[in-house]
């Protein structure tokens, strides 16, 4: 191993066409956006999906599964929530016609055959699922598991494909924090990986990077386009990123808040993610689900069977 080079970069250089995908929904793609460039620049064909919270099942996207549709700048749908189609318009302007690939948040069954579909279509031989958070390493007993619906689905529908290549990116440590997330358990699955030989190193995301400003542009043009839904994760990453600290509010929607804005949020975690599906408590239950219901279900279940360990304070 070069110590000038991260394993995740050695993981990369093989791969000719690769689909970043967000994981847990919302906004999450746009925290793979400077990977999505970064390959790019690289010589890569890259392409973007999310697993998505608007109803893109009433857009007019084309639909290439049930739980799939194609979302370009020229789709219509909804002007109140669909930062999917933002980015789209935001690549219009910058004269480039890149699609969206939307998952309805739905069970992984159908995911899955979403994810066969882009496979077969895009000649995948590599999938990124990128996390704006941490709570995609939480493995089902912890103290919170915070929103943990779609980021399993999307982990266990990608984890049965057969593609030579299958990463996950985590990013914004300590803003699960408010979704119950213990960051002390987050660093014992970190721990944990790193001891089966599934972590592949972290970085940290720059102000002066072309890449982050990029994220930068695109998140600030689809924060105004939806005025009333900003992403929380990106607005508190894009401040760490910034270098602001502390109670540091960049959106109304936390000013209820105390938030603890910090360096440690930009920070960019790799991982294999089979060693990440490997830890879940719950994974073979999951595969065969239909429905985000099913899902709950599962994880019900889980929590029953394994209760959930004492938080515990990071001593620091």
């Amino acid at each position: 191993m070069d110590f000038l080079r991260l394993p995740f970069f050695d993981h990369l250089a093989p791969a000719e066409r690769i689909l970043v995908a967000g994981a847990g929904g919302g906004f999450d793609v746009f925290t793979g956006l400077p990977l999505y460039f970064g390959l790019r620049r690289m010589g890569k064909q890259v392409h973007l999906a999310n697993l998505s919270f608007a109803n893109i099942g009433a857009s007019t996207g084309r639909k290439l599964t049930p739980a799939l549709v194609e979302v370009t700048a020229e789709t219509t749908g909804s002007e109140y929530y669909f930062p999917e189609l933002f980015l789209a318009h935001w690549f219009h302007q910058r004269g480039e016609a890149v699609p969206i690939y939307c998952f309805e948040n739905t069970g992984v069954v159908p995911i899955r055959e979403g994810y066969e579909k882009l496979v077969k279509d895009l000649d995948l031989d590599t999938i990124i699922l990128v996390d704006g958070g941490t709570d995609s390493l939480m493995r089902g007993d912890e103290a919170g598991l915070g929103t943990p619906h779609e980021d399993l689905a999307s982990l266990a529908a990608v984890s049965q494909l057969q593609v030579p290549r299958k990463l996950i990116t985590c990013i914004g440590f300590g803003v699960d924090t408010f979704h119950g997330v213990c960051h002390a358990q987050f660093l014992e699955s970190v721990a944990a990986i790193t001891q089966s030989g599934g972590f592949l190193g972290m970085w940290s995301l720059m102000q002066d990077m072309p890449e982050v400003q990029l994220y930068q542009e695109a998140a600030t043009f689809v924060f105004l386009q939806m005025p009333h839904h900003p992403s929380i994760v990106s607005s508190s990453i894009l401040s760490a990123i910034e270098g602001h600290f502390g109670d540091y509010h960049a959106t109304y929607r936390t000013q209820s808040s105390y938030l603890f804005i910090n360096p440690l949020m930009t920070l960019l975690w790799c991982f294999r993610l089979d060693a990440v599906v490997q830890r879940l408590l719950y994974s073979e239950e999951l595969f065969e689900t239909q429905t985000r219901h099913d899902i709950g279900r599962v994880i019900a279940e889980c929590r029953n069977q394994y209760p959930p360990r004492r938080w515990a304070d990071l001593p620091m």
